[in-house]
């Protein structure tokens, strides 16, 4: 019902009624507004769908150089922070460690002065060879594949994994005779 004051025309809510011409008018761009952003955001979530998360991680197989770049009675740690493998040099060739602790994963440290590798999780220790001899680690560090590439370069193949408790340390990929 609306009600002359001064020529102007106001509008009252009678009692029984519960929206205004002018509140619906007002609710409903609002109204059209929450439907188009929940549309958009079903659109989006399920583009998102369609484009999952991808994992980039290094390759498992890469070149480390020629076997002359190597000191003989060296561990290589140029390999570590990249690619999670250490390069062993000794006098008869090469094999390759993985960098990672077989009690629960971390990354072991080579110690030069100590002559070994320790983990900084647990205080497993390992010999330059991978055996363990100290702390909680069940087994020794495992090799990874080393051979000679065609153009004469060593080639790590993180795919194929050597394990001592095995025997496969014996294999002819798990160490690259020089």
């Amino acid at each position: 019902m609306a009600e002359e004051k001064g020529g102007a025309a106001q509008e009252t809510n009678a009692p029984g009624s519960s929206l205004s011409r002018r509140a619906f008018f007002w609710a409903l761009p609002l109204g059209w507004s929450a439907f188009a952003a929940s549309m958009t955001a079903g659109l989006v979530a399920t583009g998102r769908f369609m484009f999952p998360n991808v994992l980039f991680e290094p390759p498992q197989a890469f070149k480390v150089g020629f076997p002359g770049e190597y000191n003989v009675g060296e561990v290589d740690e140029r390999w570590k922070d990249a690619f999670g493998v250490w390069i062993v040099r000794e006098a008869s060739g090469f094999y390759a460690l993985l960098a990672t602790c077989t009690h629960l994963g971390c990354s072991p440290n080579w110690l030069a002065a100590e002559n070994k590798f320790k983990c900084p999780c647990h205080g497993s220790g390992f010999y330059r060879s991978g055996v363990n001899f100290e702390g909680p680690a069940p087994r020794p560090l495992e090799r990874v594949r080393v051979v000679l590439a065609d153009d004469g370069q060593i080639l790590v193949d993180k795919s194929k994994k050597f394990q001592q408790e095995k025997g496969e340390w014996g294999s002819p990929e798990s160490y690259l005779s020089v």
